[in-house]
């Protein structure tokens, strides 16, 4: 099954799988991208149907905490559904009774968003286990989702690991939370330079949920299995799909 809501040529959101709305899930978003672009657009605005795609499901996209301290547009954010990306908050949503909620994770977060370059698949996976361990302490499903064009509406000044920019850019991710990507893309009325994202089309390809068992304390072996199931599904889905939005088949996603 495979079904599209959105504008075309815009953002897309593709449904590949039913996601009963009695259970609670952890939908991993994949690539984080600049600015997250595509999860706002999908999962906080509805601007792509995702409550047609998925009845029953409300969806919460989380966000680093600092953002939450900021008076006015904390506000704003939260009535746009975002939460604080914290254990407390996102475990408070999977742990509602009667299901319906579905807590969206960027996982590769704001280190990841230093490698959002045009034509990269990278994706800060390899040793990322944290939201594994939620949806087994909770026993919500996990989803994986790859969002085709994420890094393609902005371009980054070059920053390759091992250079001084990017040793600068992770010094200051370590001590104030957040990375400093240097982007730009286009302005107001013209297209050679500015900060608005450029007019590319965004497809966000929701897979097919991964049955998670309640399991309050995971072995270490328990963790490992899931946390390698789930990149085989997010590997899957990115293979299945990325002829479909112009990528070439000989083109794989790199685990960091």
């Amino acid at each position: 099954m495979k079904c599209v809501s959105g504008l075309p040529g815009l953002s897309q959101l593709v449904k590949t799988a039913h996601l009963d709305p009695r259970r609670n899930y952890v939908l991993g978003f994949h690539p984080h991208g600049v600015l997250v672009a595509g999860a706002f657009c999908n999962f906080c605005t509805n601007g792509t149907g995702f409550t047609q795609l998925f009845p029953g499901l409300t969806s919460y996209l989380l966000m680093l905490p600092l953002w939450f301290r900021a008076p006015f547009f904390r506000d704003y954010i939260m009535s746009a559904g975002l939460i604080p990306s914290d254990k407390a908050s996102a475990g408070y949503m999977l742990e509602r009774k009667g299901g319906g909620n579905a807590v969206v994770i960027a996982v590769g977060g704001a280190p990841e968003a230093l490698d959002a370059h045009p034509g990269t698949y990278n994706v800060l996976l390899a040793e990322k286990k944290g939201f594994i361990k939620l949806a087994m302490e909770h026993g919500a499903h996990l989803v994986p989702i790859f969002s085709f064009g994420e890094n393609e509406v902005f371009d980054q000044v070059g920053n390759e690991r091992g250079t001084w920019l990017r040793a600068i850019q992770e010094r200051l991710q370590a001590v104030m939370g957040i990375s400093l990507p240097l982007f730009h893309a286009r302005g107001v009325f013209q297209y050679s330079f500015g900060v608005l994202p450029y007019r590319k089309p965004i497809h966000t390809v929701v897979g097919r949920p991964i049955r998670v068992e309640r399991n309050e304390k995971p072995s270490g072996e328990q963790l490992d299995a899931l946390h390698q199931l789930y990149m085989d599904e997010l590997n899957d889905l990115f293979d299945k799909h990325k002829t479909d939005y112009g990528l070439d088949k000989d083109t794989f996603l790199n685990f960091v």
